[in-house]
């Protein structure tokens, strides 16, 4: 079963648009979902939770159809935007009381358990909390229903490393439930490269590839070298070329070639370089 499944997805604005979106997020992984900032990764999360309405496609999150069963699907889900939407004056205890009232599961015990590992204060105002605080609290608020599908949109992004470490930590304990699924936008690639299943990668409203993290981590590898070594690469083995700082550089797949060449195991950031920057022309 696919915890999100997404079919054609069209959206339009004004100089931009979601060129037919497809891709899906098996139950019990992660998948991360990269792209630089205005690739169309949050236009594509707000498509799926019907914040904004798509122009056509189809997006199922639990095999359900977002727009007809939406009030049913959001309970199972938490999200985690880059920003905590809540009024600011509020502070933790008194959004506990509000949550309640927004979910038939709240769970105010669970809730405030994660708020005290967190170190989360309680009683101070929203507006007064440093961004790393905001980020655990809105965690804390996107968990405490017991949602079984995590979407995340940049929930790491302008953290420090130890902030970053310790809500990647989070996320992998959510995992440990194996009907948990996790789709996790972000444009820190060694974050995903700790907790993702999966990567997708949106370049200018397109998806460029949807794959297996440990496929394109330990299948691909970076070939260096002049134009004639290059030449001996069999043809079936060649994903992308590109110019590289001292000479060319081409993603190959490892196992269409022989031992001969030596290969570099690539970064996610040097795949999407490869796949924005580079060619497939000889």
């Amino acid at each position: 079963m696919n915890a999100i499944e997404i079919h054609d997805l069209h959206k339009g604005f004004e100089g931009f648009s979601l060129k037919d979106i497809s891709f899906s997020v098996p139950q019990g992984t992660v998948m991360g979902f990269v792209g630089e900032n205005g690739a169309g990764k949050s236009t594509t999360i707000k498509c799926m939770l019907n914040l904004l309405k798509k122009e056509y496609g189809e997006i199922l999150l639990f095999g359900k159809d977002i727009v007809e069963y939406e009030l049913a699907i959001k309970n199972d889900i938490g999200v985690v935007f880059d920003e905590l939407h809540v009024p600011e004056t509020l502070n933790a205890t008194q959004l506990d009381k509000f949550m309640k009232r927004v979910f038939k599961t709240w769970d105010s015990n669970y809730y405030f358990e994660r708020l005290t590992q967190f170190k989360v204060p309680k009683r101070k105002k929203v507006k007064e909390l440093s961004r790393g605080m905001r980020m655990k609290l809105s965690i804390a608020l996107a968990l405490s229903h017991h949602p079984k599908l995590l979407i995340l949109d940049e929930p790491t992004s302008g953290l420090d490393p130890i902030i970053r470490d310790e809500i990647l930590d989070l996320f992998l304990a959510f995992m440990q439930d194996e009907t948990h699924s996790i789709l996790f936008s972000s444009h820190i690639t060694s974050d995903l490269e700790k907790i993702a299943d999966y990567i997708t990668f949106i370049h200018n409203g397109e998806i460029l590839f949807s794959e297996s993290k440990d496929v394109l981590l330990y299948d691909y590898g970076i070939f260096k070298g002049t134009n004639e070594e290059i030449s001996e690469l069999p043809e079936q083995a060649i994903i992308q070329k590109r110019e590289g700082t001292f000479g060319l550089e081409v993603l190959v797949l490892k196992n269409e070639i022989s031992e001969a060449f030596t290969v570099e195991r690539p970064t996610i950031e040097d795949i999407m370089l490869f796949f924005v920057k580079g060619s497939v022309q000889p």
